[in-house]
């Protein structure tokens, strides 16, 4: 007989390493050649990092008291459904099945694949397996696809195998990247230091080999919406935690106290590893680094000719435990969903070892198609705007629920409430209005995608309606 309910077995260092753990992919290791250019000087590009951890780490205090009030399954979904009403709760898991989950790991896969490919060239995209057309399939796809598989097969096994390989290589990428910054501060170079530090706040266009281009206007603003882009997706993910609640020990404590320590942690690590490439790197070497790969260009200067070789390593580290923790936590959104007869009827089933098989698999065929259509990168500058946008409306839902609902038990309330909460919606919709004007290519596909999900929400309730009467 199949248990129908989810086993607290996650402890609090368990939960703070699947908030660290899904947090830290490929990204800190490339979007600062892109917020470099964006923004032009040391100091904007320190300050896009700090905003986004003041963001990130605000958010996450805020849904501390929603995971104490709803210490279920479902997390971010459960508190839209709950605060607003069901088609809300429904448009963000269609929106997380359909591009934000499932291409997140696509693209965390693929990463995984090109730095493998630093070690064995015969896994990287060069390597063409099949070509129909103008459409290429290579080796670093295959084996995307290969660790999407085998990740989705281990998380089947139960929660313990999951818990096992996050916390792990939560741990030893934490560890690595303080490496990083620790042998940074002994390649220390003055001169690049001073150089980058000239003009600090000079905010423009920068060009490599050229210099910085002045913004005017408004466009100010536009600049720091379009470098935040990288940053907020390298940031993305802290919530994956509450989405596992079932499964976690005294949820109302743990899951608040994981979501501050795991963002805080995570916050300081990517600053002190942008301050590293700084003091190691000038200005056109981040912003001009080839592909973009900054942490590769860094550890090049730190290591000498094996610095390739060790950051490929890291990132594969870090690419690997980071899938984990988005492939393990996804699936029970969609177990949730099921539930609430909006998902595939067998997604809402636990196997025999107490975890969402089939939810799981759903997942995974998604996930692997995405990493066969080549399309995830793109896809996720323009997810950015739609996942700010549910952020806010989650937030936002702390006010309702507080004059719906103000007997519910709350074991902890939002810390700064009602300031911080409000600071971070005026911050995500200026970020928001300001991606509209300036980024619109960044806005309206990620629009389309979620308001694609309003016919199929009414077609899948008046077709359980008819099945029901």
């Amino acid at each position: 007989m199949q248990d129908s309910n989810f086993k607290p077995t996650l402890r609090l260092l368990d939960a703070t390493m699947i908030v660290a753990g899904s947090m830290i992919g490929s990204g800190i290791f490339i979007v600062s050649a892109d917020i470099t250019r964006n923004v032009g000087s040391a100091g904007w590009l320190i300050a896009i990092w700090l905003i986004t951890g003041f963001m990130t780490i605000t958010a996450a205090l805020s849904y501390g008291e929603l995971s104490a009030m709803f210490p279920k399954a479902g997390g971010q979904y459960v508190y839209l459904k709950e605060a607003y009403n069901p088609l809300i709760g429904f448009l963000y898991g269609w929106s997380f099945f359909s591009v934000i989950q499932t291409a997140t790991i696509a693209a965390v896969a693929v990463a995984f694949a090109k730095f493998t490919a630093y070690i064995f060239p015969a896994v990287g995209e060069d390597s063409i397996l099949l070509s129909i057309g103008s459409f290429h399939f290579s080796a670093a796809q295959l084996l995307s696809i290969v660790i999407i598989i085998l990740l989705t097969f281990i998380n089947t096994r139960g929660i313990q195998s999951g818990k096992l390989i996050q916390t792990t290589f939560t741990l030893t990428k934490i560890l690595s990247l303080l490496g990083l910054i620790l042998f940074g501060l002994f390649a220390f170079q003055p001169e690049v230091w001073k150089q980058n530090w000239d003009l600090p706040w000079l905010l423009g266009k920068f060009t490599p080999g050229e210099g910085t281009e002045l913004y005017s206007g408004i466009a100010v603003m536009g600049a720091i919406a379009a470098a935040m882009v990288g940053s907020i997706f390298s940031s993305d993910s802290w919530n994956n935690v509450t989405f596992i609640a079932g499964e976690i020990k005294n949820p109302q404590r743990n899951i608040g106290l994981s979501l501050f320590l795991g963002t805080l942690l995570v916050t300081i690590i990517y600053v002190c590893t942008n301050l590293v490439y700084l003091a190691v790197l000038p200005l056109d070497g981040i912003a001009g680094a080839e592909k973009d790969r900054v942490g590769v260009a860094a550890a090049q200067v730190i290591f000498g000719p094996a610095g390739t070789i060790i950051i490929a390593v890291m990132i594969m580290i870090s690419t690997f435990g980071c899938n984990n923790g988005l492939i393990l936590a996804g699936a029970r959104v969609y177990h949730t969903m099921a539930k609430d007869r909006l998902f595939f009827k067998k997604a809402g089933t636990l196997n025999g070892n107490n975890v969402p098989g089939y939810a799981l698999w759903f997942q995974c065929l998604f996930a692997c198609a995405w990493s066969v259509s080549g399309q995830y990168g793109q896809l996720l500058d323009m997810i950015s705007f739609v996942v700010v946008a549910f952020y806010m409306l989650t937030i936002a839902g702390i006010f309702i629920l507080r004059k719906k609902r103000p007997d519910h038990p709350r074991p902890y309330k939002a810390f700064g409430y009602p300031v911080l909460p409000i600071l971070y919606i005026l911050m995500g919709l200026s970020f928001c209005v300001l991606l509209i004007f300036f980024k619109p290519n960044y806005t309206w596909p990620g629009l389309i995608i979620t308001l694609l999900g309003i016919p199929i929400y009414y077609a899948i309730r008046k077709n359980d309606s008819g099945q029901t009467h």
